[in-house]
């Protein structure tokens, strides 16, 4: 079975090791985190996690991570392209905060278990499960996290980087196989999960992602909550990342335009043929109205025209 097989039906390992992974400790941790990010740290009891959006003052969406309250620290899980943004970010709004900003990257290696038997295998090898999505358990020399990059569930095992080698060993005795990063990639897509750095980056506010988990619109005051706010409350939100598939083996390229009606109605922010589907599926920003209406659309210089729509 190939990984890509694996991750869709089964159990497959991913390395995450090159994730970023920021350790914050000191009295004024939480008070700010709470203050930088959009979801609600204060509250977060330790073994507890969550997924939130560092913003711009303009509201823009500047990184995301899993933030993971440790017990004495809080450890951000972030995409490896913004692991030092992020950082130098936070660090140039410490003043007289007592929190402190380290790199653990280096320090700690991040093994998935991914595919719709993740849960169940991880139990039969004896590995802790977290209660919630996002939750942490400590486990061995390390600890687990609920989450997965490539589907719905999952879990993410974090241990000391000297014990990688051992951890991937034993998956492979017990016959795991391994997804590379592209089979995640298509796995990742045909379950319509948005990727920082891809789908979601600086260009975009924060509902235009429809990740409404990130956000905890009762937390009170933080960098970029005034726009967050406007947003909602105006109902302002003219573009939607939104699930799309297309009638074709090629996949368009960022940026090319979805039309309806003689018009421009989305931008393509990635797409991918996926084998299952006999088809491509990826993900577009879609003018609001069309993400409601949901009209049948082409591929902008397609020949011949292939169809899109939303799934």
């Amino acid at each position: 079975m190939t990984g890509y097989e694996a991750l869709r039906e089964r159990t497959a390992w991913v390395d995450l090791s090159t994730r970023g992974k920021i350790r914050v400790t000191g009295e004024d941790r939480a008070r700010l985190l709470h203050g930088m990010c959009t979801n609600d740290i204060q509250n977060l009891r330790s073994g507890g996690g969550l997924y939130a959006f560092f913003l711009s003052d303009k509201g823009r969406v500047l990184a995301d991570a899993c933030i993971y309250n440790r017990g004495d620290n809080l450890l951000l899980d972030t995409e490896p392209e913004i692991a030092a943004k992020l950082r130098d970010h936070l660090d140039r709004y410490i003043i007289a905060d007592d929190a402190v900003l380290e790199d653990e990257t280096a320090n700690w290696a991040a093994i998935g278990l991914e595919g719709p038997q993740s849960l169940d295998f991880g139990r039969t090898i004896g590995i802790a499960i977290p209660e919630k999505k996002y939750s942490v358990e400590d486990w061995e020399s390390g600890f687990v996290a609920r989450i997965a990059s490539s589907g719905p569930e999952g879990l993410r095992i974090f241990i000391p980087v000297e014990r990688k080698e051992e951890l991937i060993q034993r998956l492979a005795t017990l016959g795991i196989p391994n997804a590379s990063g592209e089979e995640c990639r298509i796995v990742r897509l045909e379950n319509g999960i948005p990727r920082y750095g891809e789908e979601i980056g600086e260009r975009y506010l924060a509902q235009e992602t429809q990740a409404m988990h990130a956000i905890h619109f009762n937390k009170g005051c933080y960098l970029g909550q005034e726009i967050v706010e406007r947003v909602r409350s105006r109902g302002q939100v003219h573009r939607l990342l939104t699930p799309i598939r297309i009638q074709s083996s090629a996949p368009p390229a960022s940026g090319i335009k979805l039309i309806a009606d003689g018009k421009a109605v989305a931008e393509i922010s990635s797409a991918i043929y996926s084998p299952a589907l006999g088809e491509v599926v990826g993900f577009a920003y879609v003018r609001t109205e069309a993400a409601q209406d949901k009209p049948d659309m082409l591929v902008a210089g397609s020949e011949p025209p292939a169809a899109a729509y939303i799934r």
